[in-house]
């Protein structure tokens, strides 16, 4: 499997939904960049939100549809930066919803920009020379700092560039489901993945690249698997 995963995404999810028969009650949530386009590929009902505020919106409706199964999809450019605090609150609340993530190290719709993902020394349209840490800072492992909320029941890092990678992928997102319907906190799935126009290599190529430079710093596997801090064991004794 090569060339931009998105579509491979798109095809679990899909899959997951229709094994789990819940075509009719699932709402999904796509904000702005190649995120987006998931409305076209799943046959469910679809809210779009301005960039970074999926998460919020995907607050709104699964309160609105407490019922429903609400998910967002959304890209690093996307949730690790302008939706950096939509993020993080929704996780912290313990929002009741499925966050997809996929991390592909670069905006991959608007001209291949660096973004918080991008890797130390990565060339992108706007780090020609590479990043460079005293001037860009460090990229953002975002899915690390999810894992350590309390409203956090499931945080997994996963990929798609393999045949086994799509079956561990598939689970881990079926699980994702799994954990809403039982209401038991936040799951939060990222996919590591390619851009290989961004990244302007081969499809290939850009498979070896994710695992030999992304891998080591965004190991795979599962964070936190469990269910959401009870908050009655978080009160202050008065």
């Amino acid at each position: 499997m090569s060339g931009l995963q998105h579509g491979v995404v798109h095809k679990i999810i899909a899959e997951v939904i229709d094994e789990m028969g819940i075509q009719e009650d699932t709402i999904g949530v796509s904000p702005v960049g190649c995120s987006v386009f998931a409305y076209n590929y799943i046959d469910i009902d679809w809210h779009e939100a301005a960039h970074g505020r999926a998460p919020a919106v995907a607050t709104g409706v699964k309160r609105v549809f407490p019922n429903k199964f609400v998910f967002s999809y959304q890209g690093d450019g996307d949730l690790a930066a302008i939706g950096t605090a939509e993020t993080m609150h929704a996780v912290n609340r313990g929002e009741n919803i499925v966050m997809v993530f996929i991390n592909n190290a670069i905006y991959g719709m608007t001209g291949g920009q660096m973004a918080p993902t991008t890797m130390v020394g990565q060339v992108t349209a706007t780090t020609p020379y590479g990043r460079d840490v005293d001037l860009n800072g460090y990229p953002l492992k975002i899915t690390e700092l999810i894992a350590q909320l309390p409203g956090a029941a499931y945080v997994t890092r996963q990929s798609v560039q393999t045949a086994a990678a799509v079956k561990k992928t598939k689970k881990a997102i079926r699980k994702a489901f799994e954990i809403q319907a039982n209401k038991k906190g936040t799951a939060f799935v990222e996919v590591v993945a390619t851009c290989n126009s961004g990244w302007k290599i081969s499809p290939v190529d850009s498979n070896e690249w994710m695992e030999e430079h992304m891998f080591p710093f965004y190991p795979l596997g599962d964070l936190k698997d469990g269910e959401k801090e009870d908050p009655e064991a978080l009160k202050m004794n008065v």
